[in-house]
C-alpha cells in the first residue's frame, strides 16, 4: 500500500477531549463547555489547506452515563465547526462511541470499533494513517488497525512524568510524541515536505519527539 502521504486521500484520525479541546475531570457536557486548546483548531486548518482530511474518534461515555444528550453533543460539534471555519478549516466527521464503560460494545477506545467505521466511511486501509491523542487508548485503538501512532503531551498526557510516559510508549512501541496538535501538524506537513523533496521551508519547524 502506498504511504500515507502519497494515498488517494490523506487522512488524519484524531480524538477529540484533551487533543483538539480542553478535558474536564466531570465531562464536556455542553457547547459553553467546549473550549479549544490553543493552536489547535489552526493545526487542524493547516492540515486542511495541505490537502489532509480530518476525523474525529472519540469515547464520549457521557451519554450512556446520561450526563447530557445528543443534541448537547451535537451542539458542541457545531460550535467545533463554527470556530474551525472560521480559521478555513473543517472536520469530515465524528465517529464517537455513546457507550458507558459497563457497556458491551466494539467502539470504546481501546477497541478499534470506531476506526473500523472510519475505514468503511473512506474506503481505504488504515495501514500508516496518523492517529493522534493524549491517552494510550487513544493510540491502542489505532495500532490496532495498523494506524501510525501519535501522542500529544496535553489532556491526559500532561500530567506524565518521565518514568508514566516511558511506560506508556512501552506499550504502543513507533509512538511519536509532540507538544500538542500544532507541533504535530509541524511534524507531519514537514515529512510531507521532506519526501517530496521540498526541502525547508523558510518558517522553522516544530518538531519535537
Amino acid at each position: 500500500m502506498p504511504r500515507t502521504g502519497e494515498s488517494s486521500i490523506k487522512l488524519v484520525v484524531l480524538d477529540r477531549d484533551g487533543t483538539i479541546n480542553e478535558d474536564r475531570d466531570d465531562y464536556v457536557k455542553s457547547a459553553d463547555e467546549w473550549t479549544p486548546l490553543p493552536g489547535a483548531l489552526e493545526a487542524i486548518a493547516r492540515l486542511n489547506h495541505a490537502g489532509w482530511h480530518v476525523a474525529i474518534a472519540s469515547n464520549q461515555s457521557g451519554l450512556g452515563r446520561g450526563l447530557f444528550d445528543m443534541a448537547a453533543l451535537n451542539a458542541m460539534h457545531i460550535k467545533m465547526n463554527q470556530l474551525l471555519a472560521r480559521q478555513g478549516g473543517r472536520v469530515d466527521a465524528v465517529f464517537f462511541c455513546p457507550h458507558a464503560p459497563d457497556e458491551v460494545c466494539d467502539c470504546r477506545k481501546p477497541l478499534p470499533g470506531l476506526f473500523e467505521q472510519i475505514a468503511t466511511r473512506y474506503g481505504i486501509e488504515m495501514a500508516g494513517v496518523p492517529v493522534v491523542g493524549d491517552s494510550l487508548r487513544d493510540l491502542q485503538a489505532g495500532v490496532a488497525v495498523g494506524c501510525e501512532p501519535h501522542l500529544v503531551c496535553t489532556g491526559k498526557a500532561a500530567g506524565l512524568d518521565d518514568a508514566q510516559l516511558q511506560h506508556w510508549l512501552v506499550q504502543v512501541p513507533g509512538t511519536t510524541v509532540h507538544t500538542d496538535l500544532a507541533a504535530f501538524a509541524d511534524f507531519l506537513l514537514h515529512r510531507e515536505r521532506t519526501r517530496r523533496g521540498e526541502g525547508e521551508d523558510s518558517s522553522p519547524g516544530r518538531l519535537d519527539s
